[in-house]
């Protein structure tokens, strides 16, 4: 496939995949009056962990909600994966690159960003729902060069449904480890110094198996982007960019952690037990 010739996907496959989860997730989403309708847009968030969870349920929500369709890049990674590939290329999603991402603004569509990527994917203990971004700032850099507004959004909900038992730190400093570094597979670029390994988690349910958690969603005030027109190139521009969209996603994360303390539904058995007791009193 061509840098820039997307696959076609459809409403129906979207459904067909994420209906099933949103069934059990019952996710929530607020602030989507703030996606506009049309026209190029950049929505950049917070990855939970692995990262299967929430992109259907994202993009299925702003489907319902807005009528959009919305384009995910996605890690190289993961175009590197036969059949996985596939699948993500029939969801919409495309190899993250600049000029996908450009052609997509050019076509007018909306796209969907996670800054933090694969590593932020791959959480470590202690980073639960934290930002992982680095000095990443080519989703700033593109927005800017695009004249592109870019919506925040928070995730909630799956990094409360795992408990991390062994990370990639872990992994490194054990015999795994070791035996890794003698295959001379730490110094593969495609490595990372450890960003691609995967952590090792338990569910928070019974037996350990995962807890089934509502998710939460918060999209925010568009943060326009023609002040810095003409200033891509321009590091501090970026970074500036970059600062206020992760401030408004940390900001929104909060929110929703509140929201998720007071939710009456938080779980699915509470929610079964309300609608028996809402047909017992009809």
């Amino acid at each position: 496939m061509a840098a820039t010739d997307f696959e076609p996907f459809s409403a129906e496959t979207l459904r067909r995949v994420a209906e099933p989860l949103r069934r059990i997730f019952a996710p929530v989403a607020i602030g989507l009056e703030h996606v506009p309708r049309e026209g190029a847009v950049l929505l950049a968030g917070n990855h939970t962990l692995y990262g299967l969870i929430d992109i259907p349920m994202l993009g299925i929500e702003i489907l319902n909600g807005t009528g959009r369709m919305v384009r995910g890049l996605g890690d190289h990674n993961h175009f590197a994966v036969p059949i996985w590939r596939d699948v993500l290329a029939r969801l919409g999603a495309v190899r993250g690159t600049r000029e996908n991402c450009a052609a997509l603004f050019r076509r007018g569509e909306a796209v969907l960003v996670f800054p933090g990527g694969g590593r932020e994917v791959m959480k470590r203990k202690g980073e639960r729902y934290q930002l992982v971004w680095k000095e990443r700032v080519g989703f700033a850099r593109l927005a800017i060069e695009h004249g592109v507004p870019i919506v925040p959004f928070a995730s909630v909900g799956v990094d409360d449904m795992f408990e991390i038992v062994v990370d990639a730190v872990d992994l490194l400093r054990s015999p795994v480890g070791d035996l890794l570094r003698a295959l001379g597979i730490t110094e593969a670029p495609w490595f990372r110094g450890g960003e691609v390994v995967p952590p090792i988690a338990r569910g928070r349910g019974p037996i350990g198996l995962p807890r089934f958690e509502r998710q939460y969603f918060l999209f925010g005030p568009p943060i326009e982007t023609l002040r810095w027109s003409g200033r891509h190139a321009d590091a501090k521009a970026c970074l500036a960019l970059r600062r206020e969209v992760s401030q408004a996603i940390e900001m929104q994360i909060a929110d929703l952690l509140v929201v998720q303390a007071a939710d009456p539904e938080r779980y699915p058995v509470q929610r079964l037990l309300r609608r028996i007791a809402a047909r017992l009193g009809a």
